[in-house]
């Protein structure tokens, strides 16, 4: 299993709360729907590097 980073994250209750609404709705902890957020938005950016086809960790619901 691959280690996962830890990382402290400060953020505005309002942005968290949404957050965590998204995550329900997509049956996520909101742990998964911040990683899918950010990789999503990397690879959009074309910055996240190609993992051999894989589609990437979202947990359960992910939607791309």
């Amino acid at each position: 299993m691959t280690r996962r980073k830890q990382y402290p994250l400060r953020i505005d209750p309002e942005i968290w709360a949404a957050v965590e609404r998204w995550a329900e709705d997509d049956m996520r902890s909101a742990n998964a729907q911040v990683e899918w957020i950010l990789r999503d938005s990397l690879r959009r950016a074309g910055r996240l590097p190609d993992r051999g086809g894989e589609s990437g960790r979202g947990g359960a619901g992910e939607k791309d």
